[in-house]
């Protein structure tokens, strides 16, 4: 049994959704509705929902939020299961309640009233805190992990050779340049000894296939008949995918987000993508993006709903494929200009900080 969802039952479907205000004491509330759809419904929506442009192809354009709570890698309790079950959806449903009404009640710290300069303390030296994080869904959250293949919801094997990047907050890390990790680095010498997000080249979501990081998880999507523009807004990335069955560039043309082809399989824009960078990882810091293929399935399924799926192939780096789904929930806004690089003090202070170091051991 099959049901088509319109936009007003979207309430209806589970998802999770925690909204944040800025006043002087941030409460945090995370709501699950109490309506709560069968599994076999919410699993079997069909697409063809009318929602189609002026010339005639499906209308996927907006922007969408990927935020979620869904794990990348399946827990291990749940062995090959996908889906939760009803029992264990009320039994979120009962713990967030629980967690909203006790974070409902915010009284104010007495000991933070008068408080002097921050500590130098390394428990808080951090970019942000959880204030600023994105990690809530907005979306179903009925999976048990975003990889839906090996069945067991896990990575494959990685190949013994790949290369396997670690990255250091507090701390630098061990490795060599390129330097393929999110945030953190290596050393100090220069730009080069930093994470890719640090020097305001790749977002830590914002390189294909997406995957939710700790804030900015949004992309606008913007069709034409000929092409389909994928912008991710962290470090504002945009993905001109060309609707075409011309052959793809050469393999020595290497980009940051890959040379990418799309086509319509029915109601779903299929994306192809191959020609990463060296510089870039497979996934994650593991791997190198310059063997990987990378297959992405978007579909709208109700005004609301945008079911991301992808399947990674990289036989230089894990030992077989992996595929991974992702909702995607509409935002009834718009995207503004990341402008990273243009504010990027936080690099500039890294190196220059680095140098004043060396002055001060070198006695001058």
């Amino acid at each position: 049994m099959s049901s088509q969802l319109s936009k007003g039952s979207l309430a209806e479907i589970p998802y999770l959704v925690r909204v944040s205000t800025t006043m002087k004491h941030a409460v945090k509330i995370a709501l699950l509705v109490t309506s709560i759809f069968p599994l076999h419904q919410v699993l079997a929506v069909e697409p063809g929902n009318g929602l189609t442009t002026e010339w005639g192809d499906p209308d996927l354009q907006g922007v969408w939020n990927f935020s979620t709570e869904i794990p990348f890698e399946r827990p291990e309790r749940f062995g090959d299961r996908e889906f939760l079950t009803q029992e264990e959806i009320q039994d979120i449903k009962a713990r967030l309640e629980a967690d909203a009404a006790a974070g409902a009640v915010v009284e104010a710290d007495p000991d933070f009233a008068d408080r002097g300069a921050p500590s130098t303390d390394e428990r808080f030296v951090y970019g942000y805190d959880h204030f600023w994080y994105e990690m809530a869904s907005i979306a179903d959250t009925v999976r048990t992990s975003q990889i839906i293949y090996p069945r067991n919801g896990k990575l494959p094997g990685i190949l013994a050779d790949a290369p396997r990047g670690s990255s250091g907050f507090l701390e630098d890390a061990v490795g060599e340049r390129p330097v393929r990790t999110g945030s953190g680095g290596i050393g100090k010498d220069g730009p080069e000894d930093r994470g890719l997000p640090e020097r305001c080249i790749l977002g830590m979501n914002a390189l294909p296939p997406y995957r939710p990081s700790r804030y900015n998880n949004n992309l606008q999507i913007v069709q034409n008949r000929d092409h389909v523009v994928i912008m991710s807004e962290m470090i504002h990335n945009a993905r001109i995918v060309p609707l075409t069955d011309l052959p793809p560039l050469p393999g020595d043309m290497e980009f940051w987000t890959g040379d990418s082809r799309g086509y319509w399989d029915g109601d779903t824009l299929v994306v192809e993508t191959r020609n990463f960078s060296f510089l870039t990882a497979s996934l994650s810091s593991i791997g190198t993006g310059k063997n990987k293929f990378l297959t992405e399935r978007f579909t709208r399924t109700d005004y609301d709903t945008l079911d991301y799926q992808w399947t990674l192939e990289d036989p230089f780096t894990f030992s077989d494929k992996i595929t991974a789904v992702l909702p995607m929930a509409k935002v009834a806004g718009q995207l503004y200009e990341y402008a990273c690089q243009e504010g990027n003090y936080g690099l500039q202070n890294i190196l220059r900080g680095a140098r004043e170091e060396e002055r001060r051991t070198a006695g001058r």
